[in-house]
């Protein structure tokens, strides 16, 4: 019997893999669990528009990400902090500071996770930082570190 897998099973196939299975284990296994449908033409038809419409969006979500990354590279963003001795930070900027000024100052919401930054930073000054903001997509945002005023 052929059977369209509906998850990964190991040992099996792959989801969304057109497979042939004995009639028992297909009846008895993997139809109760709903881990398998039979292969007919309605369900591969429903599963061709499936990954249609996934590829589409991913289409998509790609050139949001292109354009933001187009806006991004033309971005800065200042970071005060407090100075201690020597002109360095009492502490560090990480890629949490950085994602809470790109949000406040250009209302651009960039996750944390997606920041890549080296090491924190520790001094002033000007520092570039990649974003990367889809798979294939890596913006580069500019950092200004300044001092904090004093209150």
């Amino acid at each position: 019997m052929k059977v369209v897998l509906l998850l990964d099973i190991k040992g099996t196939g792959k989801k969304d893999q057109i497979i042939e299975v004995s009639d028992g284990y297909a009846r008895n296994y993997l139809f109760p669990k709903k881990l398998a449908k039979e292969a007919s033409n309605a369900n591969l038809n429903a599963i061709s528009t499936q990954k249609k419409a996934e590829v589409h969006r991913k289409d998509l979500l790609k050139q949001e990400a292109v354009s933001n990354a187009e806006k991004i590279n033309k971005l800065s963003v200042t970071v005060t902090a407090r100075l201690g001795k020597d002109g360095k930070l009492f502490g560090s900027i990480g890629v949490k500071e950085i994602s809470d000024a790109l949000m406040s100052q250009h209302g651009i919401e960039a996750d944390k996770k997606k920041i890549i930054l080296d090491s924190p930073i520790k001094s002033m000054g000007e520092y570039t930082v990649d974003i990367k903001l889809f798979p294939e997509v890596i913006s580069k945002l500019k950092v200004v570190v300044a001092p904090k005023p004093v209150e």
